[in-house]
C-alpha cells in the first residue's frame, strides 16, 4: 500500500479504474456472476423442495388412492404427437387421463392427480405447454400461452430450469410424445419403438 499523495491509500497494482487496474467493472461483473449463481441455487432449491411434496401429496392428499386406483387402471398410451389443440383435450376433466408439455415433450402425468387434475394445485398446467409456467414459478393463467411457445425469450437460468423439469418428468412420468409446432407433421412410431421405451422407463 501506498499514499498516493492526497491521502488516499492505494493498493500496489491497482488504478482508478485505468487497464489492469481492477477498477468498478470487475466487480460489477463479479457480482453479477454471483447473483446469478445465487438466484440457480434458489431455483434448484425449490425444484427439489417441490419433489418432496409432491411425493408426500400424491399419497396422502384427499382421494389420492381412489386417482391412483384410476389411473392405475388406463391402458398405457401408445406413442404419438400432438398439437396444441390435441393435447388440450387431456385436462383431466373432458378424458380421465392427463397430459401436459414440458419443452417439447409430452408427458402422461394421470398417477400425478393429486396435483396436474382439476382440482390440483398445478391443475393450470393439464392439457397444456407447462414450460413457461414452471420456467418463472409462476400458476397464473396469463404465464401459458394458447399458441405455440418457443420460449424464445427466457432467459438462461430460466431455460436451465426448463431443462431441470424436464428431466424431472421423464424420470417420474411417461415420455408419450412430442408437441408439435404449428405445420409440423406428426412422427410415425412402431409398436417396438414404443414397447422399447416403455420398458427403458420401468
Amino acid at each position: 500500500m501506498a499514499d498516493d499523495g492526497d491521502g488516499r491509500l492505494r493498493t500496489e497494482g491497482s488504478s482508478d479504474g485505468g487497464p489492469g487496474g481492477g477498477g468498478a467493472a470487475e466487480p460489477a461483473a463479479g457480482g453479477m456472476l454471483l447473483y446469478v449463481g445465487l438466484l440457480a441455487l434458489v431455483l434448484l432449491a425449490l425444484l427439489a423442495a417441490y419433489q418432496l411434496y409432491l411425493r408426500w401429496a400424491t399419497q396422502s392428499g384427499p382421494g389420492g388412492a381412489a386417482r391412483q386406483r384410476q389411473a392405475a387402471a388406463l391402458p398405457r398410451m401408445k406413442r404419438r404427437d400432438f398439437s396444441l389443440e390435441q393435447l388440450r383435450e387431456f385436462d383431466g376433466a373432458r378424458n380421465p387421463r392427463i397430459l401436459l408439455a414440458v419443452n417439447g415433450k409430452v408427458f402422461d402425468v394421470t398417477k400425478g392427480s393429486n396435483f396436474y387434475g382439476p382440482e390440483g394445485p398445478y391443475g393450470i398446467f393439464a392439457g397444456r405447454d407447462a414450460s413457461r409456467g414452471l420456467a418463472t414459478f409462476c400458476l397464473d393463467k396469463d404465464a401459458l400461452r394458447d399458441e405455440y411457445d418457443d420460449l424464445s425469450d427466457l432467459n438462461a437460468v430460466q431455460m436451465e430450469s426448463v431443462r431441470e423439469w424436464e428431466m424431472q418428468f421423464k424420470e417420474k412420468y411417461d415420455y408419450v410424445g412430442r408437441l408439435l409446432k404449428p405445420g409440423e407433421e406428426p412422427s410415425e412410431y412402431t409398436d417396438e419403438e414404443d414397447t422399447k421405451d416403455h420398458t427403458k422407463q420401468e
